[in-house]
């Protein structure tokens, strides 16, 4: 049996550390999980995930001179479509409804920035008279 990238198979975790854990293959090949691609959330120590000798899904992502790149996450069957899911459940607006937020937003920010700093001044165009 060969890899190929974007091939999924399963693989048994056969050592961790601080940057991600190492998968033997059914081919007998070690290939690494970087701590990146081992869940959808943030993970600061892989301990929290995964354990020694657990037998997990991977997606080969990269072979490359004798190393191969492997992704926990990417070979979830549903994970592209529960973020979408996610996303469209948090937010169904359009790029367009987000910038015109933003520019609302950003617009009364200015406002009230302008009339702090104008009320520190004394008021808009109400400076001090010159004096003769």
């Amino acid at each position: 049996m060969s890899l190929e990238v974007g091939q999924i198979v399963e693989g048994k975790v056969t050592g961790i550390t601080n940057f991600g854990a190492f998968v033997e293959l059914p081919t007998g090949q070690t290939g690494l999980v970087h701590i990146s691609e081992v869940a959808d959330e943030y993970v600061k120590d892989v301990n929290q995930f995964l354990k020694q000798n657990d037998l997990v899904k991977v997606k080969v992502l990269n072979l490359d001179k004798g190393k191969i790149g492997l992704s926990i996450r990417q070979a979830k069957p549903s994970s592209h479509s529960e973020r979408g899911e996610r996303g469209n459940k948090q937010s169904p607006k359009s790029f367009e409804d987000k910038l015109a937020k933003f520019m609302k937003d950003s617009d009364e920010r200015l406002l009230d920035l302008r009339k702090n700093t104008d009320s520190k001044r004394g008021g808009r165009g109400g400076g001090r008279a010159p004096s003769m």
